[in-house]
């Protein structure tokens, strides 16, 4: 069949296109596209069907087909994933169940039961941001639940305000108190997390030489992080910026992704050897 030379067809796909390319048959029947006009779509290849209930457009996103097919919804690091957050870790798909359905739990998947704290809409297959929240406070380590919170916080999706009025666990609470509106990225994020036993004073952000620094510990040692994109003209930046500061007096450290995610003792050892030099010190 055409579906250009029907335009109930075409509204129908466009309808299920706008909700994510995956749709309760109910939710389509109540905005006006018949139940007919439904089979005859599936009798078509025009959409799948997925489960009683619920269809879906060809190639339709895998994990909103997933967690339709097994009634449950996105959650935690991989609905934080999704929303472009930034994720530490994801050791397998997340996912959120009613606490008092039947049936088994989805296989291959991370399942958590804990009642939500924002009502779910039944059409939603991704949870909502607070909910997903509060499920990486008790899913996932401090550090790399803080990395995801900041980076909620940071791009506006939701408030520290907003959270706190939640009626939070004390993971999740501390969590709140943690939170830096201001932090670059979840690996500075890391970094601060990682040093804040350190009796040196740091300061995060701040602007030197004519650029911002990503951390001033103490008056004088400066620690820049690395990240995927400085390379290029943003390196030769970067070490323009490094030299103007050496020029002031500073004492400049540079470290990659890789050396703080994937070999933090020798980046913790450097910054201790720094400061056992006073380096930190004018």
């Amino acid at each position: 069949m055409d579906v250009a030379t029907h335009p109930p067809l075409i509204a129908l796909r466009d309808a299920v296109g706008a909700r994510g390319g995956v749709a309760r048959t109910v939710t389509l029947i109540r905005a006006g596209h018949s139940r007919a006009r439904i089979g005859v779509a599936l009798d078509a290849g025009l959409l799948v069907r997925v489960r009683r209930g619920w269809v879906a457009l060809p190639g339709a996103d895998a994990e909103l087909v997933a967690a339709a097919r097994g009634a449950v919804v996105l959650t935690c690091v991989t609905a934080a994933r999704r929303l472009g957050l930034w994720v530490l870790a994801e050791d397998r798909c997340h996912v959120a169940a009613d606490p008092h359905r039947g049936g088994p739990a989805p296989e291959r998947a991370t399942v958590h039961w804990a009642r939500p704290l924002v009502p779910r809409g039944i059409d939603e297959l991704v949870d909502p941001i607070e909910n997903g929240l509060a499920t990486v406070a008790s899913c996932q380590p401090h550090e790399a639940a803080l990395t995801v919170w900041d980076s909620a916080v940071r791009q506006g999706l939701v408030s520290k305000a907003e959270l706190g009025r939640l009626p939070l666990g004390p993971a999740a609470r501390a969590l709140i108190d943690a939170v830096e509106e201001y932090t670059d990225s979840g690996i500075e994020t890391l970094f601060r997390v990682r040093l804040r036993w350190l009796r040196v004073r740091i300061l995060h952000q701040i602007w030197l030489a004519g650029h911002r620094a990503d951390f001033l510990l103490g008056e004088r040692l400066v620690v820049q992080i690395d990240g995927g994109h400085h390379v290029d003209g943003q390196r030769a930046t970067d070490l323009a910026h490094d030299a103007a500061l050496m020029l002031q007096g500073y004492h400049v450290l540079r470290f990659t992704y890789a050396q703080i995610v994937g070999d933090w003792p020798a980046v913790q050892s450097a910054i201790m050897r720094a400061v056992a030099q006073r380096l930190h010190l004018a």
